[in-house]
């Protein structure tokens, strides 16, 4: 059934598939039907891609000219050791829809490449080729640490080939369908990296129309690449909107996962294009799942907002450029280191009134010495005895918070009121102690006061702003 679909149909497909998806799943087949019942093709697709939604990466994750089969005609397979001009085939690396990619070495620099022959379909053309070959020489002229390198475009018995930087390494396609969820600090330098590449093209009016985690590779020393600017745009002055080069009237290039609502409705996509497809792979990335597929985007830590205004349908609702997503990523960079450190102060507070407790019991004990009588005994034994509960609950609570942080909030509602209890008797003590000493010495009286007061201070002002600006959300 699929292989008789026009490209208008798959448009069609693709957009009754995800607002289908946004629907109670009861509901879903049963609008889907409605909605395409013009079309018996294009409701038969929709209903199969619901049936099987678990499954449906394998349809948002294809690029569309794989799933048009009359793209793909019988193009050369080229075997280990075959020479292309000075270029000689090691293995197949992968296909899709702009050609197929081989490894190989390249005999002028004794250097490894990879060579990537184009598709027939897309050389047919006079034209096609002449633009082919002016976007090729545009992506070749980005240069960046986060771009893989174009070395030349090469035309070699009247086909055109690309040669590009091998990667050794593997995409962050792999890296999410190991379901290996990685950690904010991860999603946050996967994000800045990506971004910050296609920031680079985005400066050079480069926009790259296919970017999905499979065009990503993360290289063996953990650097991000960006791979594959087959399908990229020119945005220059030379470039009119009929520039759009590998193209015919009603295909639409790219991958459906990740193309723009705008050009899914015919729209010229632009630079937002771009940023709606980053907001789908950081998505991915982060959560394990395409946005849409159960319905509605889940919450990224770390990067949500930023995700969510990427995934705008309307363009002038999502940033401008790459550049903007990589500002709003130092932001979030800055607002999450922060964040991290945060709970440091909090710490630092338990540990200091600890501390406070066993040196108020200390000075007890001294003023004991000098003025021993029953109720400087009893205040000593007294403070002895609420230091060890109040070290026993705040020590606690630190544990608790590096140990076991979704406890924490119950655990400081349990300890709140006994540590506030222990604070206020240890400043009504020591200030008791104080003026007992005042008589005999008045500069440890001085500070056994000062003491009182501090503990007093710390339970009631300064731990409740502690602990709210370390943990906002609790």
């Amino acid at each position: 059934m699929s292989e008789t679909l026009s490209p208008d149909q798959w448009q069609k497909v693709r957009a009754l598939f995800e607002a289908a998806l946004e629907r109670d799943p009861p509901d879903a087949a049963a609008w889907a039907a409605r909605e395409a019942r013009h079309d018996a093709q294009v409701r038969d697709e929709v209903l199969s891609l619901l049936q099987h939604h678990s499954r449906a990466g394998e349809f948002l994750s294809q690029p569309v000219a794989e799933r048009l089969p009359d793209l793909l005609e019988d193009d050369r397979v080229l075997e280990a050791g075959a020479t292309i001009g000075p270029y000689t085939i090691v293995r197949e690396l992968g296909r899709g829809g702009m050609g197929r990619v081989y490894l190989a070495t390249d005999s002028r620099l004794n250097r490894t490449v990879a060579l990537k022959v184009l598709a027939p379909h897309l050389l047919r053309d006079p034209l096609q080729r002449e633009r082919l070959r002016r976007e090729a020489r545009a992506a070749a002229g980005l240069a960046h640490p986060g771009i893989c390198t174009v070395f030349a475009l090469e035309e070699i018995d009247g086909e055109l080939y690309i040669a590009a930087e091998y990667i050794d390494g593997q995409t962050l396609g792999e890296e999410i369908r190991a379901n290996r969820r990685p950690s904010e600090d991860e999603i946050l330098r996967t994000a800045r990296e990506v971004a910050a590449a296609l920031a680079a093209a985005h400066a050079a009016g480069i926009v790259h129309r296919d970017l999905k985690p499979d065009n990503v590779m993360r290289a063996r020393d953990g650097r991000l690449k960006i791979l594959d600017f087959g399908l990229a745009r020119s945005q220059g002055r030379e470039h009119s909107a009929a520039a759009t080069f590998a193209t015919r009237p009603g295909l639409l290039m790219g991958t459906p996962g990740y193309i723009a609502p705008e050009q899914l409705a015919g729209e010229r996509g632009d630079a937002r294009a771009d940023v709606y497809a980053f907001g789908v792979m950081m998505h991915e990335y982060a959560a394990g799942s395409h946005p849409f597929a159960t319905g509605a985007p889940k919450t990224i830590p770390a990067i949500g907002g930023i995700v969510a205004r990427c995934l705008k349908q309307s363009p002038d609702e999502r940033y401008a450029t790459a550049g903007e997503i990589v500002a709003a990523l130092e932001g979030a960079y800055f607002n999450s280191a922060a964040a991290q450190d945060s709970p440091i102060w909090w710490r630092v507070h338990q540990l200091v009134i600890i501390t406070l407790y066993f040196a108020a019991s200390a000075l007890a004990w001294q003023i004991k010495t000098w003025i021993e009588t029953p109720i400087t005994v009893a205040i000593f034994i007294a403070l002895g005895a609420a230091a060890t509960i109040g070290g026993v609950f705040r020590g606690h609570l630190v544990f608790t918070e590096r140990m076991n942080r979704a406890n924490l909030a119950a655990e400081r509602a349990r300890a709140i009121r006994a540590t506030r209890l222990v604070d206020l008797l240890f400043s009504l003590l020591l200030l008791l102690d104080g003026v007992i000493v005042a008589s005999v010495r008045a500069l440890p009286s001085v500070f056994t006061v000062s003491l009182a007061v501090s503990i007093a201070l710390a339970a009631l002002v300064l731990e409740p702003a502690t602990t709210k600006a370390s943990f906002p959300d609790d």
